[in-house]
């Protein structure tokens, strides 16, 4: 048995197959999925689990260089914006996209992580980037 970090074997698989630049999407309950898009269901019920606590544990081990949002969490959830912002340092680039592109990235990403979340435009794209 895995001793420490992601214990969701999907999860766990897709980070160590993550590569620089690769996409990984966390996001809420709501988000359609793209069918050729692995989608790892971690919804148990509303609001459980929540997208933060899910984008802690994977950053905790994925080295991330941009993030991806949806330009609308602006207006609709700037709480939400504070929080994910305060996750990255300077050197992380954010890239305000529409809601309708971030959807239509998750085409692109190797999964999408979908959470209990239920806030307005709560989905964020993960760029990988390297540790050295």
């Amino acid at each position: 048995m895995k001793k420490k970090g992601i214990l969701n074997s999907d999860i766990s698989r897709v980070v160590a197959d993550m590569g620089h630049m690769d996409w990984l999407a966390i996001g809420d309950a709501g988000t359609p999925v793209p069918r050729e898009t692995e989608k790892i269901d971690l919804s148990i019920k509303k609001g459980l689990p929540s997208l933060l606590a899910v984008l802690d544990a994977v950053l905790d081990e994925l080295a991330v260089e941009k993030i991806y949002l949806a330009e609308e969490i602006r207006q609709q959830n700037p709480a939400m914006l504070e929080q994910l912002t305060q996750r990255f340092g300077e050197s992380v680039t954010v890239v305000f996209i529409s809601h309708i592109a971030l959807k239509q990235n998750l085409k692109q990403s190797k999964a999408f992580i979908r959470t209990g979340e239920e806030t307005p435009f709560a989905n964020i794209i993960l760029e990988s980037g390297v540790i050295f």
